[in-house]
């Protein structure tokens, strides 16, 4: 397996077929999350065509997509999080462009239980660490309960050093006001 880091996508077929993994991998979790977890296609198409944000794609021995993910240092090229929190709780790490952001992983059906997740984590983090520098993503609930990602990627990072803490920043919860009719 080979993992490719691009920072623009311009064959269309490979832009394609990042899409239809993704919705794949993410379009469930509007069922099960408050929140959105699927770009829109024009969001997804700005995120691929920002060479901010490296893309990083998981091939087969073949050359087949089987992975992708998203992976920055700019936190102003991610929708929907606030770099000044960032800024105020590592400034340091901050103004130096050392705190990344996961935008995604995502991994297609067949190599589901292979090792494209793990080669994906694994790359993202090598770049963090070589310039001890801190890796933010964000985890819903449903992934953290049902498929505990929030352990699954602590087990994975920490095989690969014995110097790592790994740290619930922020939790967000939604709340319903439910009015009964009287019976």
């Amino acid at each position: 397996m080979l993992i490719k880091v691009i920072d623009r996508i311009t064959d269309q077929a490979v832009h394609e077929t990042m899409w239809t993994m993704y919705r794949d991998a993410f379009e469930e979790l509007n069922h099960l999350a408050v929140q959105r977890h699927l770009m829109t296609r024009e969001e997804f198409d700005a995120v691929i065509a920002d060479p901010r944000v490296d893309k990083y794609l998981a091939l087969d021995d073949d050359g087949t997509i089987c992975g992708v993910a998203t992976y920055t240092n700019d936190l102003d090229a991610v929708p929907l999080i606030a770099p000044q929190y960032f800024e105020r709780h590592w400034p340091e790490q901050y103004h130096a462009h050392k705190i990344w952001y996961i935008g995604f992983v995502a991994v297609s059906p067949h190599a589901q239980g292979r090792e494209a997740f793990a080669q994906l984590v694994e790359q993202m983090y090598m770049v963090a660490s070589a310039q001890n520098g801190l890796v933010c993503l964000d985890i819903c609930n449903h992934n953290d309960e049902v498929r505990r990602m929030s352990r699954v990627f602590r087990m994975m990072v920490s095989r690969l050093s014995d110097n790592m803490k790994f740290t619930r920043i922020d939790q967000q919860s939604y709340w319903l006001y439910e009015f009964p009719s009287a019976a």
